[in-house]
């Protein structure tokens, strides 16, 4: 509901500021030169797409002026700027030299503009090198980009490019469901005490795994959608069945608002159904209900619901991911941090703070993108294609065919087969919305969340490693170790071996 208000938000901005048709193209040439006029969303987005298939990324900071200008208002008129030199991400302490800078972005709107400090700055984060303002003038683009000290120029609040397609990303396997399924009973087998172990755990030699570690002690954060208050074995039945002694913590970062300066968190509780499955996947219990079980059933988990759905294409997404990385960073019994979200092209505040939660020891494990019609084209995604991160993609039970909807590229650093090939395309049984429910849930989103269960099975064999040994040890249990496969990494990682 919140993104449609967003669609007619910056609907009105359009006719507001252009009197013009947001569906039209306002400039008749393909190239994007120069103009005093705002740009229409689909002039915009076809500057995008161009960006994405030639350099697969968009780098605002070079855009033409009037691009980025129009971008940014029609994302309600946002800007976020990140300063300091190259890749300054941060600073827990800021220099005289990065206030500096960072005043030098408010003085420079100050005078373009004649508004007043007060009414420019939206936003100016403690920790990361990172400020949002709001900006209306072409005139003000154009200084910034020719401004030092600054890193990026990003337009948060625009979330247009996708808008098309965000239905169909919600009703796939990666998106929002909240409806059980029944399971074929070809797609698991029960194990003690009465759990249904998912088909796919015995490709990856989970349950052998289980033998040597059950990922006790090891503390896992998932960034996603929420979790469930309605699914009881992720609540009070977490210690469930044969697990126990372990905790699950719920937050939220995520302000379901359309207006920017709004401050109200909407809560820890998923309303998607998306997180929930992950969390499943992860660390579901090894419980005597019949329900499927998780990778790590012993361990910890701690969930932040920083975004609405699996596309971070909102202004108050972009900042709960971001929010919610610096407070998983900031913890020191969280290891690894699994994110089953991301965006086509890079998101200044959210890069930053992965960086920022890199620089603390946390493993960040990423999806590497589900196919939209949108964007079936396109490689891994954001914040996979980072490299702090590590990345994550589904496979087929065929060999190395990627799933129906999963991405591949270089960046990919490990898989995951997550989907039956044939006539059945069935994908992986995970614990459901509601208590007693279970669902399919496919794409490289429940890759990575395996791909994370993995990682916390080792980690809690090897608790005293650091994360660089930890990834050292999944590395040498990829099927293709020593080599790097060109769009899938190390490969099909074997549990087993991971923990021996």
């Amino acid at each position: 509901m919140k993104k449609i208000n967003l669609l007619v938000l910056g609907l009105f901005v359009v006719f507001s500021c252009s009197k013009e048709n947001p569906s039209e193209t306002v400039e008749s040439s393909s190239e994007f030169t120069e103009s005093q006029k705002i740009l229409s969303i689909s002039k915009v987005n076809e500057y995008i797409e161009s960006e994405l298939k030639q350099n697969g990324d968009v780098n605002w900071m070079k855009a033409p002026s009037n691009v980025l200008w129009s971008a940014v208002i029609h994302g309600g008129e946002i800007l976020s700027v990140g300063y300091g030199e190259k890749e300054e991400s941060f600073s827990t302490e800021k220099s005289s030299r990065l206030y500096n800078a960072r005043e030098n972005v408010y003085s420079i709107i100050q005078s373009v503009e004649g508004a007043s400090k007060s009414s420019t700055v939206i936003s100016a984060d403690e920790i990361l090198n990172v400020t949002d303002v709001k900006v209306t003038s072409l005139k003000t683009i154009k200084e910034l980009q020719q401004t030092s000290q600054i890193r990026y120029l990003d337009p948060i609040g625009y979330g247009f490019y996708l808008e098309e397609d965000t239905s169909n990303v919600q009703k796939s396997s990666a998106g929002c469901s909240q409806s059980g399924e029944t399971i074929n009973s070809g797609d698991y087998r029960i194990i003690a005490p009465n759990a249904r172990l998912p088909w796919n755990f015995d490709l990856h030699n989970v349950e052998q795994a289980w033998g040597y570690s059950t990922g006790s002690g090891i503390t896992v954060g998932l960034i996603d959608t929420g979790v469930s208050a309605s699914q009881n074995l992720l609540g009070s039945g977490f210690n469930d069945g044969v697990s126990s002694g372990r905790t699950i913590q719920k937050y939220g970062t995520f302000i379901d608002s359309i207006w920017p300066w709004s401050n109200n968190i909407d809560g820890p509780n998923d309303k998607c159904g998306h997180g929930t499955s992950m969390a499943g996947v992860m660390a579901s219990p090894r419980n005597n209900d019949f329900m499927p079980v998780g990778v790590a059933y012993n361990c910890n988990l701690v969930s932040y619901r920083g975004t609405e759905d699996v596309l971070l294409n909102d202004y108050h997404e972009r900042k709960g991911v971001s929010n919610a990385l610096k407070a998983l960073g900031n913890r020191g019994d969280v290891k690894i941090i699994s994110m089953s979200i991301g965006y086509p092209w890079s998101i200044g505040n959210v890069k930053d703070a992965v960086r920022y939660a890199y620089g603390k020891g946390k493993m960040i494990i990423a999806a590497g993108g589900t196919s939209t019609t949108f964007t079936n084209w396109y490689g891994v995604i954001f914040p996979a294609s980072m490299s702090e991160t590590v990345a994550v993609t589904g496979l087929k039970d065929n060999g190395y065919n990627r799933c129906d909807t999963c991405h591949e590229g270089s960046e990919i650093d490990f898989t995951i087969i997550m989907q039956r090939s044939g006539n059945t395309n069935r994908t992986v049984p995970a614990i459901g919305f509601n208590t007693g429910t279970q669902s399919y849930v496919g794409g490289s989103s429940v890759a990575t969340a395996a791909t994370a269960g993995i990682a916390a099975l080792v980690w809690a064999r090897n608790p005293n490693m650091t994360r660089n040994q930890v990834l050292d040890k999944l590395k040498r249990a990829g099927e293709f170790y020593p080599n790097r496969n060109s769009n899938f990494g190390y490969g099909n990682i074997d549990a087993l071996k991971a923990v021996q």
